[in-house]
């Protein structure tokens, strides 16, 4: 198993590249955003416009029936569908659009364990080619078979969900920790600037700055990271990417307005970030 750690550089990314956009929307990778809640319908909107400002070309809103209206006109760009309630299935159109989709993301927004862990059993009934879990997904995670989930699995986790995944507190050494969950878990892990995959390979960059601890700001690290992954990059290049764009786009913020930026305002420095590396 790799144990050593690559340091995360613009010379890195751009020895990588992006994929080639292509023509059309259809060929820059197609995103589902799977989560909310009454209290926190925002939640998916970052999560899907981050995935358009890094590149991908279509999106669609999976949320509860009580939030779906509004959120179409909150978001003209992208398609809305709505959960099943309980433990039904995925209805035609919401499967199929999984089904097509080159990324689902599962989780922003959710805040009830019981409504996430019915998502989670419903998308993964579908034929999903590559999943990425955020947030109260990541409470859950630990008491789901990880058979039914697809091979390609990405997780972003802050540090306090990475602690639930391990069963303990983090140590000194983030890298092990991130390596000790991508094992466990069969899956790509992204924590705070750390990534590492399921064989041991592992990279490390700067996470960015405080002002990055903001409300809604891992909901656009987790779109960033599945917008890349609709693209077709590799899913651990998708999380280094994710992450690295995303620090960026906090550092470029608090150089030119200081703390207190908002989350949706890293939204557009995120298109700038990918465009300047």
């Amino acid at each position: 198993m790799a144990s050593s750690t690559e340091n995360v550089t613009l010379s890195l990314l751009r020895e990588w590249g992006l994929p080639e956009p292509g023509g059309s929307k259809k060929s820059r990778g197609q995103v589902v955003v799977v989560g909310g809640a009454t209290r926190s319908p925002g939640g998916v909107l970052l999560s899907a416009e981050a995935t358009l400002r890094v590149g991908a070309g279509r999106v669609g809103l999976a949320v509860p029936t009580d939030i779906a209206p509004p959120l179409g006109p909150a978001m003209p760009e992208a398609g809305v569908y709505v959960l099943p309630t309980g433990s039904h299935p995925l209805d035609e159109h919401l499967r199929s659009a999984v089904e097509s989709a080159d990324a689902v993301l599962l989780g922003p927004g959710f805040d009830d364990p019981d409504a996430t862990r019915a998502a989670l059993l419903a998308v993964a009934d579908a034929d999903v080619d590559r999943l990425v879990l955020d947030a109260f997904a990541l409470g859950i995670l630990p008491d789901v078979d990880r058979g039914i989930l697809p091979d390609e699995l990405l997780i972003n986790a802050n540090e306090e969900e990475a602690a639930l995944l391990l069963g303990r507190d983090l140590g000194d050494d983030r890298v092990a920790d991130v390596r000790e969950i991508a094992e466990r878990f069969s899956a790509v892990v992204h924590c705070f600037g750390s990534v590492a995959a399921p064989d041991g390979r592992a990279w490390r960059a700067e996470p960015g700055g405080s002002g990055l601890g903001t409300a809604g700001s891992g909901d656009v690290l987790a779109g960033a990271i599945a917008g890349f992954a609709a693209l077709g990059m590799e899913p651990e290049r998708a999380a280094v990417w994710g992450g690295w764009t995303h620090a960026r786009a906090g550092d470029r913020l608090t150089e030119r307005v200081g703390i207190g930026f908002l989350a949706r305002d890293l939204l557009a420095e995120l298109t700038a970030v990918v465009h300047d590396s």
